[in-house]
């Protein structure tokens, strides 16, 4: 199993992914990997190619209120597409899946936790609906994986 945490960490709420993955560093057991990405669709789907399970977080525009927590089953479910300039990763989280998807690469269990961001700001801090709403992607992640092993 891989959890990627996903974002830029000089980008304000763009951060969430990779800090919720560094809050789930120390706590996932033995034979779950945890990495952090800028989200780069070559690599994100990389990963995915090498997991059979995989759980992905990252920051996420929608129009939600910021600090909004959705869980999408990118397996069995279209993510909503990429819109240009809604994402800081190139062409965007919904379109390495889908190239994964395309290759026949995508883990038979893939779960994508978005947190609706606010601000995506360089060399601002993530905001603090946005920090609260890790607290509780992190206790979700945790309980994916005990459900997994």
């Amino acid at each position: 199993m891989v959890v990627i945490g996903i974002g830029h960490l000089d980008r304000g709420d763009d951060a969430i992914g990779r800090l919720v993955a560094a809050r789930l560093h120390a706590r996932v057991p033995a034979g779950v990997t945890v990495i952090q990405e800028d989200g780069e669709a070559a690599r994100v789907g990389a990963r995915l190619g090498s997991a059979q399970s995989a759980i992905l977080v990252d920051a996420a525009l929608s129009g939600a209120a910021p600090g909004t927590v959705r869980r999408l089953d990118a397996a069995h479910d279209a993510l909503p597409g990429d819109k240009p300039g809604m994402s800081t990763h190139g062409f965007g989280l919904a379109s390495a899946i889908g190239l994964a998807r395309a290759l026949g690469s995508l883990p038979p269990r893939c779960v994508v936790y978005a947190i609706e961001a606010r601000s995506f700001a360089l060399g601002a801090p993530p905001s603090a609906a946005v920090l609260a709403a890790a607290d509780e992607v992190v206790e979700r992640v945790l309980a994916e994986i005990q459900a997994g092993a």
